[in-house]
């Protein structure tokens, strides 16, 4: 097979597997990299003529430990560079060294690259660029695109991070039990935290940042291989899916925000939401409750409804009180407030809200729901306050004209109400 398409997926697929033995063996992460790029170099030269490897994965770390070898010994003129016929013989290798690498290995490693990629020294936004330059292989310049920064930021951010993780000596034995459910948890967030970088994205940013989404789920779906029995990865992979199922429902032509109540469900794309709806109820299965569990089961209630008024909210409300158990948040509260109002009406929502306005004071939704509220009340003044507090605090131009919208709605309210009365 020589379809350069097929070779490109498989470098993809491979990269987290080959790249997390190389830097098993190199324990360190520029020639770990530079090794993988190298042997993905040999297999564009050698695949579309011999044909694709009984085993992809085992021959880019081969090649890519071998190249790495043959870098170092002429870094350091010790020993001359090996015949490149000698480096180049893989083909009765391959199968013996893809005997040797046993699956557990596989896992270990590639949990122990997202692992350093989610180093705890490194702030999140040095996390997710480490994790999509190392794990997922997007250039600089793709990320970069992504976060609206310029290439030499990007550049710069990528290098401390991984100036950071050498410095921390992060450990490259095998992880025992607890450890490994403690590196889980930090993977699963940082999955989480690429999906809403690019699901927060609106207007012109679009197009850049919603690939995320994409890359978060091909994260995600790893991490589940690796995890298959663990009802939270579950529960993550089944989050993540539907929500990014009501993509094409979400903005209107000009990029406006379009609230779930409004979205022409037709859009949705029907077969996210059923797989995320046989991960919820797998996980469900196991009674091992956790957010992520919790919130895919808020939306896949909201997935299942055919229309607006078919949501369970009184369901809704009850899982919220259970995630504000799981993982106390005025975010979180702010959340079930929307579901409350819909229950017990716009004024209990309201009496949940009050007490957050001094720990959500600077937050953007927590003004946009205390209006919406208010306007539901027929307190027209305190709304239009309100959501004029939304737009100063507005993070996107599409936030702050879906703003707009209710303001003008109240506008045009008063003025009607003040007209004088025709006969």
């Amino acid at each position: 097979m020589t379809d350069i398409a097929w070779i490109d997926a498989a470098l993809t697929s491979a990269r987290p597997q080959a790249l997390g033995a190389l830097l098993r063996y190199f324990r360190d992460l520029d020639t770990a990299e530079e090794a993988y790029q190298n042997a993905c170099l040999r297999a564009l030269k050698t695949w579309p003529q011999n044909g694709p490897p009984r085993d992809p994965t085992a021959w880019l770390i081969l090649v890519g430990r071998n190249t790495g070898i043959d870098d170092a010994r002429r870094r350091s003129k010790q020993q001359a560079l090996p015949p490149d016929e000698v480096i180049s013989d893989t083909d009765d290798v391959e199968s013996e060294l893809a005997e040797r690498l046993d699956g557990s290995h596989y896992r270990d490693d590639i949990l122990r690259l997202l692992f350093v990629c989610c180093h705890p020294d490194l702030p999140a936004t040095q996390q997710i660029a480490l994790a999509l330059r190392i794990v997922s292989g997007l250039t600089v310049k793709q990320i970069a695109r992504a976060f609206l920064v310029s290439e030499a930021a990007m550049e710069q951010r990528i290098t401390r991070a991984k100036a950071a993780v050498a410095k921390a000596g992060v450990p490259f034995e095998t992880p025992g039990a607890v450890e490994r459910s403690e590196r889980l948890a930090a993977v699963a967030a940082m999955i989480y935290l690429i999906f809403n970088e690019g699901y927060s994205a609106s207007g012109e940013s679009i197009a850049q940042r919603a690939p995320l989404c994409d890359e978060a789920i091909r994260l995600a779906r790893l991490l589940l291989r690796l995890f298959q029995s663990e009802p939270e990865i579950m529960g993550l992979m089944s989050l993540l899916l539907l929500q990014r199922a009501r993509a094409a429902a979400r903005y209107d032509a000009d990029g406006g925000i379009v609230l779930l109540d409004d979205q022409d469900r037709s859009l949705w794309n029907r077969e996210m939401i059923a797989e995320g709806m046989a991960l919820i109820d797998k996980a469900m299965r196991h009674r091992r409750s956790g957010p992520y569990q919790v919130q895919a089961a808020i939306a896949a209630l909201h997935a299942g409804a055919v229309t607006p008024a078919d949501t369970d909210w009184a369901q809704i409300d009850l899982l919220y009180q259970t995630l504000e158990k799981q993982q106390p948040s005025p975010v979180v509260t702010l959340n079930r407030a929307v579901a409350v109002s819909k229950v017990q009406g716009p004024q209990a929502a309201l009496d949940l809200i009050e007490p957050l306005a001094a720990r959500l004071g600077g937050y953007f939704n927590f003004h946009g729901v205390r209006g919406a509220l208010l306007m539901q009340l027929g307190r027209g003044d305190e709304a239009r306050a309100a959501f004029n507090q939304a737009i100063a605090l507005a993070n996107t131009t599409a936030e702050a004209a879906h703003i707009r919208m209710h303001i003008d709605r109240l506008m045009a309210e008063s003025v009607k109400a003040a007209a004088p009365a025709t006969t």
